[in-house]
């Protein structure tokens, strides 16, 4: 079991990493969907965003931890067969997820602090508010949180679907490196 990244495939590392955001974020989105509805009344009403805000601190934890990795990490080299423009795009897509993690990140902690209140992580940990007193922050910040989450979703998906089209209908390497590590000799 490789560690570290090698030409021909992602590492457990950079795998763990990846699997570990992709699964944060759908749980913290049908989380977050379904907690919007609880009434005041409901048992879930402070348990559930207690639970994304723990969450999603620990997700954006594994984000800057992703992100050193990855700079330290040269990746696998291409597939043989994607052409400049898919490679482009692959790159371009896998930005724009880090942007929209990083900006759902920074908005769920304003969305928490913008009164003023710290951000408890599991009743263990407090972050305190560093920017408060901006009129409609908490609103602001709750839209472009909404938006983002929905984006992530969306290209998150089309992210995922992305990867079946080489491995079911072009039979190359491309879905075989984030899940096992290897091409299993296969980089055409």
């Amino acid at each position: 079991m490789k560690v570290v990244d090698t030409a021909s495939g992602y590492g457990v590392v950079s795998r763990l990493l990846h699997w570990s955001c992709a699964l944060a974020v759908f749980a913290l989105f049908a989380l977050g969907w379904w907690m919007v509805d609880l009434g005041y009344y409901d048992e879930w009403y402070q348990t559930a965003p207690a639970l994304h805000k723990s969450v999603g601190v620990l997700l954006a934890l594994v984000i800057v931890i992703r992100m050193v990795w990855r700079l330290r990490q040269a990746g696998p080299e291409p597939v043989l067969t994607h052409g400049a423009w898919n490679r482009f795009l692959a790159w371009a897509v896998k930005l724009v997820l880090y942007l929209l993690l990083v900006i759902i990140s920074v908005s769920g902690y304003l969305i928490t602090t913008a009164a003023g209140d710290d951000l408890i992580v599991f009743d263990l940990v407090r972050i305190p508010a560093v920017l408060t007193g901006i009129d409609n922050l908490e609103d602001l910040a709750g839209d472009v949180h909404e938006w983002v989450a929905w984006m992530l979703i969306g290209l998150g998906a089309l992210h995922g679907a992305a990867a079946l089209k080489p491995h079911f209908i072009d039979r190359d390497a491309t879905l075989r490196r984030m899940i096992t590590g290897g091409d299993s000799g296969s980089t055409r």
